[in-house]
């Protein structure tokens, strides 16, 4: 069979074009097929490196939000008594999500970090766009975190640029909008004002976008009022997130329950 093959091909030019033409043709298409396949791995080892740069951007935006907004401190401090810079009593851990919903009451968030990277429960959770939840369950190299769409959860808030203090709850269904609670009737609020956090725990330093003001609704009780919130962040599109380390942590919890031994 291989003899007449060669036989018939040696004899014609054309039958060796068509030959040498059919051959390139299948050679093309497994070059294409495994140009491809490398391409695919390629590409996902990129995203990989280009999702470690984003996580990275993210906090070091988070950083520069804290030591502007104690610069500011400083500034306005006459004698200069804010000089050891307290911008440093947070920082970051950076944590590439595994999992997250949006579509039940109670959302949760799985990261791959853990507490072999210094992560603990009670920590807060953002990315760069604001609030997104708390760590509640920790492993060694992976947490669950209780995300902002959670309704047994709730974040103490503020309106910027006041001292008025409000509890930010989710409500379920729509996972852009969430409420916050207990603002005072006499406090005057806009649509397109800020929400932020407020700064009240070691869970999250103050000032941190939570969202913005889309209406004013009646609250349960007459002295209070209620506002609608659209999120800042949007919690169905997390790639990685960043855990607050607040290095006061410990003290403070010891000062807190200094009564209770």
């Amino acid at each position: 069979m291989l003899l007449s093959c060669v036989l018939i091909f040696s004899n014609s030019l054309y039958r060796q074009s068509i030959y040498l033409t059919s051959a390139n043709s299948v050679s093309s298409t497994l070059n294409s097929g495994v140009g491809e396949v490398t391409g695919y791995f390629a590409l996902k080892s990129r995203n990989a490196s280009l999702e470690q740069r984003v996580a990275r951007l993210e906090a070091e935006v988070l950083n520069s939000r804290r030591q502007i907004a104690a610069y500011r401190t400083v500034l306005a401090d006459s004698l200069g008594t804010n000089a050891d810079m307290k911008s440093y009593r947070f920082d970051y851990i950076m944590a590439p999500v595994i999992t997250s919903s949006t579509h039940h009451k109670r959302n949760y968030i799985t990261v791959e970090k853990g507490m072999a990277d210094g992560v603990r429960p009670g920590m807060g959770v953002v990315d760069h766009n604001g609030l997104v939840g708390v760590v509640n369950v920790v492993g060694p190299h992976t947490a669950r975190i209780i995300s902002v769409l959670n309704d047994a959860q709730k974040f103490s808030v503020k309106l910027k640029g006041t001292d008025f203090v409000g509890t930010l709850v989710w409500k379920g269904n729509d996972p852009h909008v969430a409420y916050v609670e207990e603002i005072p009737r006499h406090v005057r609020c806009h649509l397109g004002d800020s929400i932020v956090t407020s700064g009240f725990s070691t869970s999250f330093p103050g000032g941190i976008p939570v969202g913005i003001v889309m209406a004013q609704v009646r609250g349960d009780d007459d002295n209070y009022f209620t506002l609608k919130v659209r999120l800042a962040s949007d919690l169905g599109n997390l790639r990685s997130v960043s855990i607050i380390r607040d290095v006061y942590a410990a003290e403070l919890d010891t000062l807190a329950n200094y009564d209770l031994k």
